[in-house]
């Protein structure tokens, strides 16, 4: 993709019920873009309903690229995405159309943007060990080895954040070097930031915790449950990220029969909720200048 098509890329950033999907739709047949999605969750495949994926329908009114194309049993990450987007890039069944990013997975912005600094490969035996750790001793114990071997990537890692944690502890084993000190050095973005058109929809959090709850009380009509089944079929590793999707503890405990539907659904607004909270405080401190907010 030359530099002239690359700097018609539209950003559009938000939290989770935000309206990004209606508006990149919007904007893609406007411009006559595709849509590549930026958000974490939603490249999983079987987690459609619960992962709030564009429709089939929506699919059909404008060229969408990077949705449900990993297996959940993969833990994909905010390299691989990077990769896949030159990928896109560079498809020549949409070369020359304006590129409309769209997600609510801040790193990816980023990355996007600035580039990801250069990592250490993590030998499988290492990875494998510190998640054998993760899964037999828990996220907060190893948060607190962290702490005292790498303090300055402790105070950004939330307690919780398993996988965030593993990863500062592989790259520091392997290195000798914190993560934050990689984390430091330039990366190279894909899309010149200043030549794309960026917005971030930060609705009124009434308004976005209606419609939180609007589409959970949804999910269940069109048959959540029955893709949370699916993916349990598969058996995988519950520390794989889709497994960690909101909404895959909750339902899958109404399936064990442990779990009223009604409590269920409550307990995933709550921690919908709790993380649209945590999206908006990043948008809102991270992204930097030159992008339109929008409500």
């Amino acid at each position: 993709m030359s530099e002239d098509e690359i700097r018609r890329a539209v950003l559009i950033a938000g939290p989770t019920a935000s309206g990004k999907s209606a508006f990149a739709l919007r904007k893609a047949e406007e411009t006559g873009g595709v849509i590549v999605n930026a958000d974490s969750m939603q490249v999983y495949d079987v987690l459609c309903i619960l992962t709030a994926r564009p429709s089939a329908e929506e699919m059909a009114r404008a060229p969408h690229r990077l949705y449900g194309h990993v297996h959940p049993g993969e833990a994909y990450s905010t390299g691989r995405w990077l990769d896949d987007v030159r990928g896109v890039m560079a498809d020549p069944a949409i070369a020359g159309r304006p590129l409309i990013f769209t997600g609510g997975t801040g790193l990816y912005f980023r990355a996007l943007t600035q580039g990801l600094s250069p990592m250490p490969a993590i030998p499988e035996p290492v990875r494998t060990r510190w998640r054998y750790r993760l899964a037999e001793e828990g996220a907060e114990k190893l948060h607190r080895i962290l702490r005292r071997e790498d303090p300055e990537a402790a105070l950004a890692i939330r307690p919780a954040d398993g996988q965030r944690i593993v990863r500062a502890l592989e790259v520091l084993e392997v290195s000798g070097r914190p993560i934050s000190a990689w984390q430091a050095e330039a990366g190279h973005g894909l899309i010149d930031e200043a030549r794309s058109t960026r917005f971030v929809i930060l609705p009124e959090r009434e308004v976005l915790y209606r419609n939180i709850e609007r589409r959970l009380d949804r999910m269940v009509e069109e048959g959540v449950l029955s893709e949370v089944e699916n993916l349990l079929s598969l058996d995988l590793d519950p520390a794989m990220p889709a497994m960690k999707a909101i909404g895959v503890r909750e339902f899958a405990a109404v399936l064990d029969g442990s779990l009223a539907t009604g409590e269920a659904i409550e307990r995933a607004k709550t921690a919908t909720r709790q993380y649209a909270k945590r999206q908006m405080t990043w948008f809102r401190n991270q992204l930097g200048d030159g992008w339109t907010v929008m409500g």
